[in-house]
């Protein structure tokens, strides 16, 4: 796979804007593993052969176990490798994600505000809007994997 176009050189407002959003979940107080499930999860769903290795590469350095990181695809079927606020976490990472088709619906919402606190909730969805944005990124322009270079 060859890159068409190295974003962070063009556009290094919207390289750095969008690090200023990544700087921000980053110190919101969510748990890092948490956040970096999601990045995975979102990246699975958008298919983002970079980020998955990215992210996957990250997890295994914080010490998150090979089993969890396998089956995160179906973290619903991972009875208790995945605790209540990751299951809900990624269930919301999931719903957020496929936008079009879900609609977030009003259980969606329900189920994540029993586990997570208002600012916690917008800050979740901060992380997966922006997981998204840096999918679409990587995916348009071709960004090549760790593992592929």
């Amino acid at each position: 796979m060859t890159q068409r176009i190295d974003y962070n050189q063009v556009a290094p407002g919207g390289a750095k804007a969008l690090g200023g959003v990544y700087s921000y979940v980053t110190h919101s107080g969510l748990p890092a593993d948490l956040v970096d499930l999601v990045y995975l999860r979102v990246s699975q769903i958008n298919n983002c052969a970079y980020c998955l290795d990215m992210h996957t590469r990250d997890l295994v350095r914080k010490g998150v176990a090979v089993e969890k990181l396998a089956l995160v695809q179906a973290w619903s079927e991972g009875g208790n490798l995945f605790s209540a606020r990751e299951r809900a976490a990624l269930a919301w990472a999931e719903t957020v994600t496929r936008v079009a088709a879900t609609g977030v619906p009003d259980a969606d919402y329900q189920a994540a505000k029993a586990v997570f606190s208002e600012k916690e909730l917008v800050d979740l969805t901060i992380a997966v809007g922006l997981m998204n944005a840096y999918n679409r990124m990587a995916i348009s322009f071709r960004n090549t994997p760790q593992a592929a270079a």
